[in-house]
């Protein structure tokens, strides 16, 4: 029969900026669990809803977020950081943990720390998300570990990295463009170096307009342009034909020419030419 296993000491185990050393320490103190000890405890809770059973498998196994979180050390995340949203992935394994599948704890909760961890870190890491689909996220965290040397890659091996993690080598090459950029302010200020120089989205915008005035005119002239041509629609044939001669076209017809055209006077091209424009000036401002 296995024993019943004592609650856990007391340990210090709030992880805060200051304290890290202090917590990991305290989560190394505590035993590891032995196989009858683990199961006894995952029994009570899924058949009890024991919350102290609960608490034991979740102290019992904070060691093992710490190990993990460390070998995402490169990431330039805080440990600390890495290490809590791991222990949200160990609380919802620990959750979901059935004893009767004879596998121990660790190897079913891995998955759901690293998981946690996986959506901190493309959270975090840049301020635009870098990783949105399947494989841009295996690309994210393999990439680096596929990559021989610190320069971009050649060919063969965009095309063995692709083979090895399943996408597409235009896959690659775009995660390995978005990995070496950096986030730029829209305004930041250049460097002071021109040879070191990062220049800012805004530097590239034209200096002689703001772009929220650029945007302005550029929504106003779509919406005159849509009042225009449901203007043009409301006109019969014959008097849309004659403003887009006069007025549309490249090479502008003259009253004469249009007279001819319709077998009718200069002067009364003019008064149809004259309504059509009060019919499209109504339509436009109404």
């Amino acid at each position: 029969m296995s024993k019943t296993l004592a609650p856990a000491a007391d340990h210090n185990l709030i992880l805060t900026a200051g304290s890290l050393d202090a917590y990991i320490n305290a989560a190394y103190q505590l035993p590891i669990l032995t196989a009858e000890e683990e199961k006894a405890l995952a029994y009570r809770l899924r058949d009890h809803q024991d919350l102290d059973a609960a608490r034991q498998l979740i102290t019992h196994h904070l060691r093992f977020v710490v190990q993990i979180a460390r070998g995402y050390n490169g990431y330039g995340l805080a440990l600390a950081d890495l290490v809590q949203e791991g222990n949200i992935g160990l609380m919802k394994a620990v959750k979901r943990f059935d004893p009767d599948m004879n596998v121990r704890l660790v190897s079913f909760a891995v998955h759901w720390v690293r998981a946690e961890m996986h959506e901190f870190i493309l959270r975090n890491w840049r301020i635009v998300k870098v990783a949105t689909t399947k494989a841009q996220r295996k690309l994210f965290f393999n990439l680096r570990s596929k990559k021989t040397r610190l320069s971009w890659l050649n060919q063969a091996e965009v095309e063995s990295v692709a083979h090895d993690l399943g996408v597409k080598p235009s896959e690659v090459l775009e995660m390995e463009s978005r990995l070496s950029g950096q986030d730029i302010g829209f305004d930041a200020p250049s460097a002071d170096s021109d040879d070191d120089a990062v220049y800012a989205p805004e530097t590239y915008l034209s200096n002689d307009q703001d772009p929220a005035q650029h945007l302005e005119q550029n929504d106003f002239m779509e919406n005159q342009l849509s009042k225009l041509s449901t203007g043009l629609e409301c006109l019969d044939q014959r008097s849309r034909e004659i403003l887009e001669a006069r007025w549309l076209s490249d090479k502008k017809a003259t009253l004469h020419t249009l007279a001819a055209k319709y077998d009718v006077s200069a002067e009364r091209i003019r008064q149809l030419e004259s309504n059509a424009l009060k019919k499209l000036q109504g339509a436009m401002t109404a």
